[in-house]
């Protein structure tokens, strides 16, 4: 398949989750017939498509929730409100991730904050904006700041690496847009990483072992928080503030895993030696789960860990943290 047209194919159905779902069923089929193996021990679709091919291998898994949104448009606070604040759910986030976004009302509620979720709400704008696509990102933009007009935040909470950073570049992508630039840096300085912001605000939640004895974490910086945000220290802080939890750090942190968007569907091959790199140093540290906070990353590093013979458990900080809140096992899924 050609470039131009496998671009359009990214740009026409990753930032629509409604489109996305669309293809769930069938999907989700390919997957319970463990076609995947057949396709890929063929070689036929590398050979047609090194692109698609990189798709294809990249596919997470599809379950019941994937199907639609399973959070109210208000979660209350749980005891004091503190804050109201508003979240945003993501692509494919919300398809393939839901579980992440539960996690993270859970814990935003459980530490005072009423959570708004306007059902108006679209994609971000990533992916177009950082792929040049500026007509795609501007439109994108605009719904998502009007989603969010009459919510009466405090702030508005965003839980993967790649979509905050392009939350806070509104002011930026609408900055010749004379009805929408003032209001796009109004949204931006409203947006927080989830944990950038339960640092700010800091935790009342009490918080309990999730193992019995003492689990080693390795945290995996995402670029779009370590590069783009300047979010690192955040997501160690939440970590160690979980009893047992015992941070262990990977040799070149800052290397970037392959994923950055969709670079690792188009251009696969840098793209994998980065991911084989960048699991092999998160391997090497001996620890028992890895933390990471973009679904990008996870996919890209979950990739690697199978092709590498490795069954390290790989989960969102946040989803550790829910855990640990509600007093949930490690073992407990």
């Amino acid at each position: 398949m050609p470039e131009r047209l496998f671009r359009q194919l990214i740009f026409s159905l990753f930032p629509y989750p409604d489109r996305l779902r669309l293809l769930l069923a069938p999907l989700g089929l390919y997957q319970v017939l463990r076609l995947s193996k057949l396709v890929q021990g063929s070689g036929l679709l590398k050979r047609f498509s090194p692109n698609l091919a990189a798709m294809e291998s990249l596919l997470p898994q599809v379950t019941a929730k994937s199907f639609q949104d399973n959070l109210p448009e208000v979660v209350p606070a749980q005891g004091k409100r503190r804050y109201r604040v508003g979240m945003i759910l993501g692509c494919v986030q919300r398809v393939f991730f839901s579980g992440v976004n539960e996690a993270t009302a859970r814990v935003l509620t459980a530490n005072g904050c009423e959570v708004v979720i306007p059902r108006s709400q679209g994609c971000c704008a990533a992916l177009p904006a950082h792929q040049g696509e500026s007509d795609q990102a501007q439109a994108l933009a605009r719904q998502m700041i009007d989603s969010f007009a009459d919510t009466d935040v405090d702030y508005v909470i965003i839980n993967a690496a790649g979509c905050g950073h392009t939350l806070k570049e509104y002011g930026h992508i609408l900055a010749d847009d004379p009805v929408y630039r003032d209001r796009a840096h109004q949204f931006s300085a409203q947006v927080r990483d989830v944990q950038e912001f339960l640092i700010e605000v800091g935790l009342t939640a009490p918080l309990q072992p999730i193992t019995e004895g003492p689990l080693t974490v390795v945290y995996q910086d995402a670029c779009h928080l370590l590069h783009g945000q300047n979010i690192s220290l955040q997501p160690r802080q939440l970590l160690k503030q979980i009893p047992q939890v015992q941070l262990r750090e990977p040799i070149d942190a800052a290397l970037c895993c392959g994923s950055a968007g969709v670079y690792n569907m188009l251009q696969p091959e840098v793209a994998a030696e980065l991911g084989q790199m960048k699991v092999r140093n998160l391997v090497n540290t001996g620890a028992e789960l890895i933390a990471s906070s973009n679904p990008g990353c996870s996919l890209q590093i979950q990739k690697h860990l199978e092709e590498q013979g490795q069954s390290l458990p790989l989960m969102h900080p946040i989803a550790l943290l829910d855990k640990s809140i509600r007093g949930e096992a490690l073992s407990g899924g």
